[in-house]
């Protein structure tokens, strides 16, 4: 029987352009219902979401011709200056009353005026936290905001367990630098490294220090503003750009802001309410009760709207966004971006463009982009002039599904969803990720099988792999890192996930980078996708074409200028075999196959097409 869709919304013979469409784009529609079915009417409904009252809009597709045994449909919506999405539906009509419908389907329109830095997404990124990457010689905190504890050895376990007031205080540090990050800047560019993320560098009392003390300055622990742009200096000398996160949702409560605990020498905003930092909060009653990042005390919210707050990060001309990309850093990592005011967001974009044209905002967001809605509000994370790329969580949990046994098909259509709904930018500049600092150690979480979130603190802080358990656990990782590395959109690692290292959620996934213990066999395989990351055209820039997506194997082609890769695993545990129309040459290993390719259980090839 003819296997012939009526509309299929991803196909340029029925909707043109594929995907989402800058503003003022008009987009072609075509239905091809069989002639036997006698519809002799279609009409699209396009529901402008942006538009006031969610405008309605209705289009009839005149009967276009046949095409075999298939009716054509054919007819243009304009999107003229809009920009949002379009949620639209189809309906056909026959004389005997029979009718047909069809969606809703989702059109994205974005504002494609301005130009995305390509550099992002094109190469390998490497997310350090700064105080459990590298160590020169233990601090000493004394004189230092926070009440800090340092570490000797640089193998003890993070502190896990709450305080006598039942807080985890997150107050233990390791005493990681930037004078240890640039002596380890040899090794990163040998894994292939050309972004480095660093998690917050700015002054704060707390270990992760996403409760900013000081925007103005690097803690102290890590080392000076000198240092930091002596640290871009370097790795730009490498080839390398430098992201720093952005925290302007809160503050800290200690901080030289809010001043909770007295501890800066200045007048906070709990010191008076006349304090210039004062109108930044949202006092309930002054000053002890307060909004709050998800009822954390000591992380006060801000009110992004106030001028002067605006005014301080953002507009000004010594604006703490301007002064640290006029420092060396080359962009910015937007933290809880869907609970910034996408105005914010947007001012927040421009002032980075006019101060260095070619540098990045990415933004956290967990979900898909284009349809996330916070606070009753639907974003505008990527539709141009906002973020030019998002941490893509929806890669991380699909690709994660299927290395632990979901059908490859599943993966296929999650990202498939993504590439239709993103503008052509946000798709290749995804933060592409199997681990953060939020989510439990990849490794871990691969070998065991879940994060065991109904153990006890104390079991999860103790647990190690069994030796059968890492080995699951590696040789999942190392199929995800393929893919992760072969796919548009930025690789991003977590640091240390090519190391070897354990653990579950924070602190577990916050440990030590195991200096002279790491996993030689990870770190070689990921040095590989590195390599191949940098040299290769086609993964760089290459089109993505889906070979095969059925059960435990994935297979896609990157294509550009003449090369062609092919990344292929197969997570399950039994024999496959993987047919193309020429032969390859294995990359990573160096094996030449004819047309048939196998593919040996928990196995996977980066292919070069020869």
């Amino acid at each position: 029987m003819e296997n012939i869709p009526v509309f299929d919304s991803r196909s340029p013979d029925y909707k043109r352009p594929y995907g989402a469409v800058p503003s003022g784009t008009s987009v072609y529609f075509t239905l091809r219902p069989p002639r036997s079915a006698g519809f002799s009417r279609a009409v699209l409904t396009a529901r402008f979401e942006s538009r006031p009252e969610d405008e309605l809009v209705r289009i009839l597709l005149p009967w276009a011709g046949l095409e075999g045994n298939r009716d054509l449909f054919s007819g243009v919506l304009p999107t003229e200056d809009y920009v949002g999405l379009v949620w639209y539906s189809l309906r056909l009509e026959g004389l005997n009353g029979d009718v047909q419908e069809l969606g809703e389907y989702q059109l994205t329109v974005y504002d494609g005026s301005s130009q995305v830095p390509a550099w992002f997404g094109e190469g390998c990124t490497y997310q350090i936290f700064p105080d459990r990457f590298r160590r020169v010689q233990v601090p000493d905190p004394t004189g230092m905001v926070g009440g800090r504890s340092v570490h000797t050895s640089w193998e003890e376990e993070p502190d896990y367990r709450p305080d006598a007031n039942g807080e985890i205080r997150n107050r233990d540090f390791f005493g990681g630098s930037l004078a240890g990050v640039i002596e380890k800047l040899p090794y990163l560019h040998s894994l292939g490294v050309e972004t480095l993320y660093f998690c917050p560098v700015f002054e704060a009392p707390e270990n992760h220090r996403y409760g900013t003390g000081d925007y103005e300055k690097i803690d102290p622990m890590l080392g000076s503003n000198e240092e930091f742009s002596a640290l871009c200096q370097a790795a730009h000398t490498l080839g390398m750009h430098v992201i720093v996160d952005g925290v302007f949702n809160h503050t800290g409560f200690v901080s030289r802001y809010f001043n909770g605990d007295g501890s800066y020498p200045g007048v906070g905003a709990v010191q008076s309410p006349h304090s210039p930092y004062a109108a930044w909060y949202q006092f309930r009653q002054w000053p002890g009760e307060y909004e709050s990042w998800w009822g954390i005390y000591s992380l006060p919210s801000v009110n992004e709207d106030d001028p002067s707050y605006r005014e301080y990060i953002i507009c000004g001309k010594d604006s703490i966004v301007r002064r640290w990309l006029r420092a060396g850093a080359d962009g910015w990592r937007l933290d809880v971006a869907d609970e910034l005011p996408d105005s914010f967001v947007h001012e927040l974009h421009q002032a980075v463009r006019e101060t260095k044209p070619n540098a990045v905002v990415i933004g956290e967001v967990w979900e898909d982009g284009t349809t996330k809605i916070a606070y009753g509000v639907r974003r505008k994370h990527i539709l141009g002039g906002h973020c030019d790329g998002l941490m893509n969580y929806p890669f991380r949990n699909s690709l994660v599904s299927f290395l632990l046994g979901e059908d490859a098909a599943v993966f296929r259509e999650a990202m498939e969803t993504l590439r239709e709904n993103y503008p052509p930018f946000a798709f290749s500049s995804a933060m592409n990720f199997l681990g953060t600092h939020d989510t439990p150690r990849i490794l871990t979480l691969l070998g065991v099988g879940s994060p065991c979130g109904s153990e006890s603190r104390d079991w999860r802080a103790r647990f190690r792999m069994s030796p059968e358990q890492y080995a699951l656990g590696r040789a999942r990782l190392k199929l995800g890192a393929l893919v992760l590395f072969a796919f548009p959109g930025s690789p991003m690692v977590y640091y240390g996930d090519e190391a070897g290292m354990e653990g579950f959620e924070d602190p577990f996934n916050r440990r030590t980078f195991p200096w002279g213990r790491e996993d030689r066999e990870l770190t070689q395989w990921y040095a590989a996708l590195g390599k191949a990351r940098r040299e290769c055209g086609a993964l760089r820039r290459g089109d993505l074409q889906w070979l095969r997506a059925e059960g435990p194997v994935m297979a896609f082609s990157r294509s550009h200028h003449g090369q062609t890769l092919v990344a292929a695993v197969n997570a399950g545990g039994t024999p496959q075999t993987l047919r193309l129309p020429w032969p390859t040459r294995d990359l990573l290993g160096g094996a030449r196959f004819p047309a048939a390719v196998p593919l040996p259980p928990m196995t996977g090839f980066l292919l070069e097409r020869i």
